[in-house]
């Protein structure tokens, strides 16, 4: 057998990597101007990890805050599976904490307080088998500087079909 065929029979890479994502903060990259991101582990309980598995997670009003020189995740819910959590108390949106580098929580609280930053969760995905956070340090945008991003997509959206109009015609 060709390595083509290998390759068709597995999957393309683009196909696995949307397979690992568990969730994304839609809202953060009209929101907020991301900066800087980073990876972080979750301290989660048994039945967050059954739930997560099944697709039961959802980061939509989801926040970081930094508490005592430690990061934890806000309003990220998870919705217990019916099955799995029966000798447990299961709360969806509890507050859990997010497991970092030392020298990257000092880096990050350094910006929070000093800077103005706010620490944005933007997805959630697989790594191996662990899950993992991508946090973003994050400004504010005002209105108009959203209305100038979405005018700036528009731009580059004519401007493609545009060049496909042209290059088909040519």
């Amino acid at each position: 057998m060709s390595k083509k065929n290998d390759a068709k029979n597995t999957g393309s890479g683009k196909d696995k990597a949307a397979n690992k994502t568990i969730a994304l903060n839609r809202s953060a990259r009209h929101d907020y101007s991301l900066e800087t991101r980073y990876e972080a582990g979750i301290a989660l309980q048994g039945w967050e990890l059954k739930s997560i598995r099944a697709g039961r997670m959802n980061m939509g009003d989801a926040y970081a805050l930094v508490k005592a020189g430690e990061i934890f995740l806000f309003g990220a819910q998870i919705t217990p599976l019916s099955q799995a959590s029966t000798h447990v108390v299961a709360d969806d949106r509890r507050t859990r904490k997010l497991l970092m580098h030392r020298h990257e929580i000092d880096k990050l609280v350094g910006k929070v307080e000093r800077d103005g930053y706010t620490l944005i969760p933007t997805a959630v995905y697989w790594k191996g088998n662990k899950v993992k956070l991508e946090i973003a340090l994050a400004k504010g945008k005002q209105s108009h500087d959203k209305r100038q991003a979405s005018k700036d997509r528009d731009w580059q959206r004519e401007k493609e079909r545009t060049m496909r109009r042209h290059n088909k015609n040519a």
